[in-house]
């Protein structure tokens, strides 16, 4: 559970959420410790483990920091609903394919896994603000009248992310194209 920002010095929790960004970059999630990031942000681990639970919820926190501080997200909108998705699947696939976004998407997933709260987290903190510009998009159609567009975000990224998560197959342009497809043939008009 994250501590009362109130309380926090925000020189420090910027030093400590930097710290962690930079040392996951060098070393990759598994070898990142709370000691190196207290070591790098030169504050006590004691004073990281008063406002973080662990590593996870560290980077959790440093990726909320450093999205929160882009624009906000917004999807293309062309006019064309299936061009549009094109280019939001294939930088998902573009982000799946960097070893280090992956590899720490990869260590937050499984973290997510004994974590209830940290799962909370990412999925309202993290995602949700990309998925629902999906949705938005969606919306603004054309698509058949009644679709659940909840179920539509999902069919268009379980895809991508189950093959990513269990390595069934290449994670491609070409496949993020064929999955958009097959999403746009089950939702349009």
């Amino acid at each position: 559970m994250t501590a009362d920002p109130a309380r926090r010095s925000e020189r420090s929790r910027r030093a400590i959420l930097a710290a962690a960004l930079e040392l996951l970059a060098e070393t990759g999630y598994s070898d990142l410790t709370i000691e190196a990031i207290a070591a790098r942000a030169g504050v006590g681990k004691q004073t990281i483990y008063r406002w973080w639970r662990g590593k996870g919820a560290i980077i959790l926190d440093a990726l909320i920091d450093a999205t929160a501080s882009a624009e906000a997200l917004v999807l293309p909108d062309t006019g064309d609903l299936e061009t549009d998705l094109r280019t939001v699947m294939r930088a998902t696939v573009a982000e799946f394919a960097d070893p280090k976004l992956s590899a720490t998407t990869r260590a937050l997933t499984i973290e997510t896994l004994n974590d209830e709260k940290l799962a909370e987290q990412v999925r309202d903190q993290l995602l949700r603000p990309q998925l629902d510009a999906v949705k938005d998009r969606l919306a603004k159609g054309p698509i058949r009248a009644g679709v659940d567009l909840d179920q539509a975000v999902e069919l268009l990224f379980g895809p991508l992310y189950h093959r990513w998560l269990l390595r069934t197959g290449p994670l491609t342009d070409e496949y993020a194209d064929g999955v958009v497809q097959l999403a746009i043939t089950a939702i349009k008009p």
